[in-house]
């Protein structure tokens, strides 16, 4: 499953009717990082630049001048060189830029000093994320320099900055329908990694070599991680961005599991907790049970009109008065609220915004009230309750319980999505399935 070509000229036409006559949209790829001596991470693109381009090699520059009769897409590409290629595969060209990847003209990256200065001098507005490509910006500069110092000679110097992200990121905020197909796929291919991930969990194994199950999965699906999982059992659940997945699994611990995978660069989030051991603690499921309440009251507020701060109100006050009535806390539930004790127990938001990126782009408020759903964005939905031991307060039966359940939501016409339906939510269910 993949995006049809056609998905991405539509993406940069409707950039390009929204930049108009007059301006000039650049856009480079990520340079390639290194890992350490003479080994490089695995390249992958800038989201921004695939998200318009759908071209994922590295040295690369995306250009859009709308209205330009010539061409309006332009790429400046890494010429074909038969020597690298034998070494790190082929590469497309400037021929391949137009034939294979929808460029109306394409060059070599080596010609762009003698090349961009041409169109921009064409062009009022640049839109260019200034910061995120601190040796490109210099590029960028030196450009726009060049022409102001042909100035006298009648040269024309564009008279304006534009932020290519603010216009960019609010379309990636809104997912087509082929987005979401994929979506949903990267989603299922993470359920299946978190159901093996259960199956193979059990008193004595590591950390590590539950990861090694999700990593199985996802790779053997033509998958990757979307981000470094976390498998903290036992206390390690309690620690939110937990890492080192190195400690050996305990009877009557339970382990959390934060783990996503991304699937032709879209990318799905989920968290799932059980007992080592196959069976809750009464401890344990009370806890549970008072997130899974709270993820059900979020999910009743995804839905178009509603904002985006609708879903974590409700589990807040979910919360709350689960924690009130677990005897965590104690109080009048709307005053507790207001007075955000809570976050004793609950320290992080309900959810973000998913897609190319796991927290993706798009603003949560627009001016000083938060963002109205509407159809096509997507979003995780994550509470949770974390006790680690030592709590001030809190008696030691209660200790080292950490919860979070967390799932992925499309938007829809007339509510939401659940991305990743199939993946046990309930006590029962997660107990069956470790068993099963």
């Amino acid at each position: 499953m993949t995006l049809r070509k056609d998905e991405f000229a539509r993406r940069r036409k409707q950039l390009m009717r929204m930049m108009g006559k007059g301006g000039i949209a650049i856009l480079p790829a990520a340079t390639e990082k290194q890992r350490n001596s003479d080994v490089h991470y695995h390249y992958r693109p800038d989201s921004d630049f695939h998200y318009l381009t759908g071209f994922d090699e590295p040295e690369s520059v995306a250009v859009l001048v709308p209205g330009r009769a010539q061409a309006e897409y332009i790429l400046f590409v890494r010429d074909r060189d038969p020597a690298r290629e034998t070494w790190d595969g082929k590469r497309a060209g400037p021929e391949g830029a137009v034939r294979d990847h929808g460029a109306d003209d394409a060059f070599p990256i080596g010609d762009i000093d003698d090349i961009l200065p041409g169109l921009m001098e064409q062009c009022s507005r640049v839109y260019y994320t200034m910061g995120l490509h601190p040796e490109f910006d210099l590029h960028v500069i030196a450009w726009v320099n060049s022409l102001r110092a042909r100035a006298k000679q009648g040269v024309h110097t564009p008279q304006e900055f534009v932020a290519l992200d603010h216009l960019l990121h609010d379309m990636r905020l809104y997912k087509s329908r082929s987005e979401i197909a994929v979506m949903r796929r990267a989603a299922q291919i993470a359920v299946g990694a978190h159901l093996r991930a259960m199956k193979a969990t059990r008193p004595g194994v590591h950390e590590y070599e539950v990861m090694a199950e999700l990593l199985h999965e996802f790779h053997r699906h033509r998958a990757d991680i979307s981000y470094h999982p976390i498998v903290g059992g036992g206390a390690n659940a309690c620690t939110l961005h937990y890492h080192a997945n190195d400690a050996e699994l305990q009877d009557g611990d339970l382990l959390l599991i934060d783990a996503g995978c991304e699937y032709e660069y879209y990318a799905s989030d989920i968290t799932r907790t059980f007992p080592v051991g196959g069976r809750f603690s009464p401890e344990q499921k009370a806890v549970y049970e008072v997130v899974l309440e709270a993820q059900e009251a979020a999910f009743g507020c995804i839905r178009p009109g509603n904002h985006w701060n609708d879903p974590h109100d409700a589990a807040v006050r979910a919360i709350t008065q689960g924690l009130v009535r677990l005897g965590l806390l104690s109080g009048r539930v709307p005053t507790l609220v207001k007075d955000e004790a809570y976050k004793k127990f609950f320290m992080h938001r309900t959810g973000h915004w998913l897609g190319m990126d796991v927290h993706d782009v798009g603003d949560y408020k627009v001016g000083e009230e938060w963002r109205v759903l509407e159809p096509g964005m997507c979003l995780t939905v994550e509470p949770g309750i974390y006790i680690p031991a030592g709590t001030k307060g809190v008696p030691r039966r209660w200790w080292n319980i950490g919860v979070r359940i967390e799932d992925d939501v499309a938007v829809t016409a007339d509510g939401h999505e659940l991305l990743t339906a199939g993946l046990p939510r309930t006590p029962a269910e997660v107990e069956r399935a470790m068993v099963a």
